[in-house]
């Protein structure tokens, strides 16, 4: 759905900055990469994201499995980027930017699921749980952006 428009065409908007953020976080902001604090282990989410969107889906199909997974994998995919911002102490400026962004999109989908059930009837239980276990993994981060600032440290003075 997100990859077409409504007319059924490719939604190139969206396709070519998904490759560019990408190419950014590849090629661009390479060296930013922390890999002596970056332990978290991905298989830990992958494994049971994979599991439940065999087993919790809307239709036995490939293509829907592999949708259900996309949504599952979203939902807890700022999980990597807690950890790492909770081992570390502290967030820099313009991750904490980013990272309220990512929230504050998600944020935004309780107004497109009102909206949608309301004047289109429309109600996707996976979609909703999905969203809100992502929007309660984000009320800690928001918390912080929120009291501490920008740049966000954990550590004591």
């Amino acid at each position: 759905q997100v990859f077409h428009r409504p007319d059924g065409e490719p939604n190139v908007v969206y396709i070519g900055c998904s490759f560019a953020t990408l190419w950014m976080i590849y090629y661009k902001f390479r060296a930013t990469y922390d890999s002596n604090n970056d332990t978290f282990r991905v298989e830990f989410l992958i494994v049971p994201v994979g599991g439940l969107s065999v087993l919790v889906n809307h239709d036995f199909t490939l293509l829907e499995i592999l949708w259900t997974f996309s949504i599952y994998l979203e939902s807890v995919a700022i999980l990597p980027q807690l950890f790492l911002v909770s081992k570390t102490g502290e967030a820099e400026t313009i991750t904490s930017h980013y990272l309220f962004a990512l929230g504050l999109y998600r944020g935004l989908y309780l107004f497109n699921w009102i909206w949608r059930y309301y004047f289109e009837s429309f109600f996707d239980l996976i979609v909703i749980v999905a969203g809100v276990v992502q929007t309660i993994l984000y009320c800690d981060f928001f918390y912080l952006y929120v009291t501490k600032g920008k740049s966000i440290s954990l550590h004591r003075n």
